[in-house]
């Protein structure tokens, strides 16, 4: 049970990162009916990855592997769990986004966008990419048994 629950771990978080590189790459290109659609199921997806990360995690720490006393005591999973904690909160912003353009799109319209907000989304989703390398290299540490307090 535990392999499959890491399994379950694992393909929930490449989906996450996929997800963050397809929006990553439709917001270089011109914002269309099509594209904001795109953007507005993508990030749809990105959320159930992210809650799925997360409820898998949890099952993992405190029922499957070591135990909640051991992940607790280890510097590298709580930079992880606060940095997938920063990643979810700066993923409210194109989210929000994201929404305000239902009605254009259900209208069939593209959603007007600033370039400056178009570049903010960016900069948002390229700190998001940034924050899960950081959570890849919390948990190769913790892999090896690096991080331990106490």
């Amino acid at each position: 049970m535990p392999a499959f629950f890491a399994f379950l771990h694992h393909a929930a978080a490449f989906a996450l990162v996929c997800a963050l590189a397809v929006e990553l790459i439709t917001l270089r290109q011109e914002l269309t009916v099509r594209s904001a659609q795109l953007l507005q199921r993508v990030d749809a997806a990105l959320g159930i990855s992210a809650m799925a990360v997360l409820g898998v995690g949890f099952a993992r720490v405190v029922y499957l592997e070591k135990g909640a006393a051991y992940y607790f005591h280890n510097a590298a999973f709580l930079v992880k769990l606060a940095t997938f904690i920063l990643v979810a909160l700066l993923s409210a912003y194109p989210t929000v986004v994201f929404l305000s353009w239902r009605k254009a799109t259900r209208e069939g319209r593209a959603p007007v966008a600033a370039p400056a907000r178009i570049r903010a989304l960016r900069a948002v989703v390229h700190a998001e990419l940034a924050g899960v390398l950081l959570i890849l290299l919390c948990a190769a540490l913790m892999a090896r048994g690096i991080g331990q307090l106490g």
